[in-house]
């Protein structure tokens, strides 16, 4: 296998996640969900007022390295437990899926939640991605049944 680097996501990496997040949602069949602009989502975490961060995973090719993964998350306030680290997504590239790249981007997430000594790590997985939900039972078994997402779509 080819060795693995992780490291924090730079701005010159937006296009190669994005293709990541266009992935992610094909397997959830919500590609139409997509709606953010590339633009925005560089904004996002690279322009003046950053409000997500996130590590990539990468692997060595010829002219450099290729992204095969990501953790992004955002840093959330509760009122009952302090700061949190919120993962919005973890994704590795369909060819290199169960080959230990989650594993090493969710310890790096834990990681840095602890070294920010943040009170924990919050997320949410689809019902039935069960692939996702059995590979966070290997850290938790707090899941949240009696919670209802809801959203309010402004654009």
């Amino acid at each position: 296998m080819q060795d693995i680097t992780l490291r924090v996501a730079r701005k010159e990496d937006c296009p190669r996640i994005m293709e990541l997040i266009r992935e992610l949602a094909e397997y959830e069949n919500s590609v139409h969900e997509v709606t953010v602009s590339p633009a925005a989502f560089e904004a996002a975490g690279f322009g003046p007022d950053p409000v997500w961060k996130a590590f990539v995973a990468t692997v060595p090719v010829p002219d450099g390295e290729q992204i095969i993964g990501f953790a992004l998350y955002y840093i959330r306030y509760s009122t009952w437990k302090g700061c949190r680290l919120y993962l919005e997504d973890i994704v590795v590239t369909s060819s290199w899926r169960g080959k230990g790249v989650g594993k090493l981007l969710f310890d790096q997430l834990i990681a840095e939640a602890k070294e920010k000594q943040f009170s924990g790590i919050t997320f949410q997985v689809l019902e039935w991605n069960e692939p996702a939900i059995n590979f966070y039972k290997k850290y938790t078994d707090k899941f949240e049944p009696e919670w209802t997402n809801v959203r309010i779509e402004l654009s």
